[in-house]
Parts: structure tokens; C-alpha cells; sequence
């Protein structure tokens, strides 16, 4: 498809370029209020800045975090803001700076918009990055398709998507395999390996994973190939339980044993608790009346008075995160994936401090962990990567696709949308 498209005459990280074409538009997910998501077209995504890259999605990933915004973020998102920040695709279009990469070229786009050379960047804390960084809103590094608390940069869910930085940003990846291959390098193996990583189990330690959702799911397998020999899936969806079990995981329902789950845990790991817990769960867990309280009371209020709620009040369901402070061992680990989002949640520190408790967390830096994940993707596929999409949809799919994740339905752990 021929792409054409006026160039903008400015642009957040760079100059612009004041080039003329005829305006084209494309299909994208739009976000118009809680839980509805739309496909609408859209204007077409322009090179703005000499580094720029324009790339035709083939696969884009609808992620449980996405379900934050269709839930609860409504005060930080605009009538149709484009969603999506998991995805991959072939370069269709380079600013005139780029060098790194080609038209025709296969990428995977990673969720941090990172500039790849700024301070934190070199650190390997693409997530802080400091060129991207959402100063006013005083959050780290802007993230695709992920509010105004990060940047309201257009997101993923598209048929084509502007990337800046096409030096540093786009990942390359051969031709040949399939999409689901690769895909998952932009979000949910990065983040499901900071995870393992930051839970930093000792050798013939244990660990339990909260949810058993796709950054969950994923979390167990990296940790079964990591070595970690005891590994306990958690989770209330008899299907994902199931998922896990074939994947060789000791599971847990929570629904039957959500009363003892701490003595559960502490029998299978000599009485003291696991090694290390990560919550794959955050904000949408179960069991807080308080903060479910808190989430209704958001969607309910004006915009305006619903995100100063969100950004100075406990506004979280913190079940899963009191749950691992519960399961952990004294002196071990709590890895953090699952995303919260109040400002003031109360944590119970006492008794963190008497557990001595070590506590990690943060969007996953997905350029940090990319050399060491993506010699895994290979024939062998030791981290189950061709089977772990649980749906394969039209783009045009997305409402409905978004509906049934949202409500747990059909088996839905992973979906991907085929533009």
C-alpha cells in the first residue's frame, strides 16, 4: 500500500520537517469511555522529526494493563485517543536521519518511547528515560497508547504507527517465522523477565507468582527456564490454572483456599513462606471492597475531579499486594509487575519492616533484557511463545475482543489483533 500523508511543522523530541503530501487515514482502537473501545479511522501517522519511522503493524497485542484504561484511567485519556503499545511490523517509511534501520525492514517497537542515549537510558533504565520523560505530569519515560500520565502518545492498536527515535527504538528481527515469534518482545517477555530477574530467587528457592494473566503465565515459564525449581502459579480462572499445570507449574485456586492461602504457600516451602512473590496482578485484584469503592467512585465523578482522586488518594484494590507481603518469607522478595495507580495507597509497613521485606518494582526497561531474551526465540521455543496467544483477530475485532478479556470469558489469557 502506498502511504502518503502531510508532514507536521513541529514536534515534542525534535525539529520537524515541512514536507507537503495529499493526507491519508488508517484504522485504529479508540478509546470514547469506560469500557468503549471503538475501531475508527483515523488521520494517517506523519514523519515529524528527522529519526522518525512510520511502521505497518502486522500484530499488536491487546495487554492486561490496556484493560486499566478501559476500567479506571478514563481521567487520563481524551475521546479517541489511539490504544495499544504491543507490537511489531514491517518499516514502511524512514525520516531522512535514519540509518539504523529500512523500509522493508521487520521490527518489534518496544512500549518505552526511549531514546536510547540520555543518562538513564545508558543505565539501562529505558523506562526513566529522560528525553521522553512526562516532566508535567512527574512520571518517568512516555509509553505508547498510555494516557496523559504518560505522554498521550499515539498508540499501537493501528495500521500504522509513528515511532521516534528509529535509530535506538525499533528492534530488528529476522524474516521468515511467524509474528508470535517476536511480538512479545515489545512488552510482555521484557516485563515478565524483569520480573523473574528482580525476584532474585536463590538457587533451589521458591516462587510464587500472583495471576496467571499473560505477564503471570509468562512470568512461570521464564522462571522454570531460569532454573528455579519450585514455581506456584495463583490464580481464581479455572483456564488459566489449567494453562499453567500444562506448562509443568504447581498451581493454586485461589477461589477454594483464598482463606488459608498463606498456610497453603508456607506448607509447600518448609514453613517459612516463598523465597520471592511477584504480584502479576495489581490494581484489578480481587477482595477490596475499599478500593472497589474507589475505582466506582472514579468512572462516577467529572475527569477533573476523578484524576486528583487517582493522583493524591488511595484509590487501589490492594488484595494481591497484601496477599504477597503475607506469602513471602521473612527477608525475601516482592517483585512488582502488576500496575497500580494511587498516589497515596496505604501499604502496611510495620509489617514489611519486621519481614525485612525487599521490595522491587517499575515498568520493565525493554532494551535492558533484550540480549538475553531474544537468542530464546528460536525453533526450540523453550518460552512456549508460538502457543501462548490464546485469540488471533481482525483489528476490527477489538471491542468485542476487549470485552471478553475484561470479563475473563473464552479462555482469554493473549490476544493479538491482525491489522
Amino acid at each position: 500500500m502506498e502511504r502518503a500523508r502531510r508532514a507536521a511543522v513541529s514536534d515534542r523530541w525534535g525539529p520537524a520537517i515541512p514536507v507537503e503530501l495529499e493526507v491519508a487515514q488508517v484504522r485504529a482502537v479508540t478509546w470514547h469511555g469506560k469500557r468503549d473501545v471503538r475501531v475508527d479511522t483515523v488521520p494517517d501517522p506523519r514523519i515529524q522529526d528527522p529519526t522518525d519511522v512510520i511502521v505497518r503493524i502486522t500484530s499488536t497485542g491487546i495487554c492486561g494493563s490496556d484493560l486499566h484504561l478501559y476500567e479506571v484511567l478514563g481521567p487520563f485519556l481524551d475521546e479517541g485517543d489511539i490504544l495499544g503499545h504491543e507490537l511489531m511490523g514491517v518499516v514502511a517509511e524512514v525520516g531522512p536521519q535514519v540509518t539504523e534501520v529500512g523500509v522493508g525492514d521487520r521490527v518489534v517497537v518496544p512500549f518505552n518511547v526511549s531514546c536510547g542515549t540520555c543518562f538513564m537510558c545508558t543505565q539501562g533504565l529505558h523506562s526513566q528515560c529522560e528525553t521522553s520523560q512526562v516532566r508535567e505530569q512527574g512520571n518517568g519515560g512516555a509509553l505508547f497508547g498510555y494516557t496523559k500520565l504518560y505522554g498521550q502518545v499515539p498508540g499501537g492498536q493501528a495500521e500504522y504507527l509513528r515511532v521516534p527515535f528509529g535509530n535506538k527504538l525499533p528492534i530488528k528481527v529476522p524474516d521468515g517465522p511467524p509474528d508470535d515469534r517476536f511480538v512479545y518482545l515489545s512488552d510482555v517477555l521484557p516485563t515478565a523477565w524483569q520480573a523473574v530477574a528482580y525476584a532474585d530467587v536463590p538457587k533451589g528457592g521458591s516462587l510464587v507468582v500472583l495471576g496467571l494473566g499473560p505477564i503471570g503465565d509468562m512470568a512461570t515459564r521464564i522462571a522454570r527456564h531460569r532454573g528455579i525449581e519450585t514455581v506456584i502459579g495463583i490464580d481464581l480462572v479455572p483456564e488459566r490454572l489449567e494453562r499453567a499445570r500444562r506448562n509443568g507449574i504447581q498451581t493454586i485456586a485461589l477461589n477454594n483456599h483464598a482463606r488459608d492461602l498463606g498456610e497453603i504457600v508456607r506448607g509447600l516451602t518448609n514453613g517459612r513462606g516463598a523465597d520471592a512473590v511477584i504480584d502479576a496482578v495489581g490494581m484489578e485484584a480481587h477482595g477490596s471492597p475499599v478500593g472497589k469503592l474507589a475505582h466506582q467512585l472514579t468512572s462516577l465523578l467529572p475527569d477533573s475531579l476523578a484524576a486528583k482522586l487517582m493522583t493524591t488518594a488511595g484509590t487501589d484494590r490492594l488484595a494481591a499486594l497484601h496477599t504477597a507481603i503475607d506469602l513471602v518469607r521473612r527477608g525475601g522478595t516482592i517483585s512488582l509487575s502488576g500496575v497500580y495507580g494511587g498516589m497515596a495507597d496505604p501499604m502496611p509497613l510495620l509489617t514489611m519492616f519486621d519481614k525485612q521485606i525487599q521490595l522491587r518494582m517499575g515498568q520493565a526497561n525493554v532494551h535492558r533484557w533484550i540480549p538475553e531474551i531474544l537468542p530464546l526465540l528460536n525453533d526450540a521455543d523453550p518460552l512456549g511463545t508460538h502457543d501462548f496467544a490464546t485469540h488471533r483477530l481482525p483489528l476490527d475485532a477489538a471491542p468485542e475482543a476487549y470485552a471478553t478479556f475484561q470479563e475473563k470469558r473464552d479462555g482469554t489469557v493473549k490476544v493479538l489483533l491482525r491489522p
